[in-house]
């Protein structure tokens, strides 16, 4: 999980500032992966307002950046007010990008934040009929159950150690460089 530049892409944290891209990659979802990803059908303007609140909501939101756009993202949020016992993973990965490790490679990452800010038990729900989050689910020791109609998995992380935060922290320090590369190649492309 170390490797940063992954199919031409990169996989790093995204910043407070950067709602927009993460605003931007969920409204390019089309009408089924947006259903997959919320559960249920949503409108263009839920999807605005979700993402302005991505920071407030007390999240972590890992993303596939390819040419300076989101493809992909996967939040953790905390449930509760502060880090603790419980946590939940969501994902969502642009159609022509499924099926190429994306989604494995960022439930790797948030697996990891929740590790690291001692979660004790991270939960990832979908829909029945999504095979593809469950498959990711299952890679990464989730044990699944049917609730109400939905999956939902669950994952007990390891606790932190030295090598899951230095991870962490050499991530989040290439993931800036890879954020301020991008900013400086938007602002030369304006110019």
């Amino acid at each position: 999980m170390s490797e940063h530049r992954t199919w031409g892409g990169t996989i790093r944290k995204l910043w407070p500032k950067e709602t927009t891209k993460f605003r931007d990659h969920l409204l390019r979802l089309d009408k089924d992966s947006r259903r997959m990803r919320f559960a249920h059908g949503v409108s263009d303007s839920f999807i605005e307002d979700y993402a302005a609140r991505m920071g407030d909501m007390g999240s972590i939101v890992y993303a596939y950046v390819l040419d300076g756009e989101v493809r992909g993202a996967a939040e953790l949020k905390k449930l509760g007010d502060t880090w603790g016992k419980e946590a939940e993973a969501a994902f969502s990965v642009e159609v022509a990008y499924q099926e190429h490790g994306v989604g494995t490679e960022l439930m790797g990452r948030v697996i990891r934040a929740a590790r690291n800010r001692s979660v004790q038990q991270l939960y990832m729900s979908c829909l029945a009929e999504n095979a593809k989050m469950q498959t990711i689910a299952r890679k990464h020791e989730a044990a699944l159950r049917f609730e109400f109609g939905d999956v939902v998995g669950e994952i007990v992380p390891q606790g932190p150690n030295y090598f899951s935060i230095m991870a962490e922290a050499m991530d989040d320090r290439a993931g800036y460089l890879m954020a301020v590369l991008d900013l400086q190649t938007r602002v030369a492309k304006a110019a």
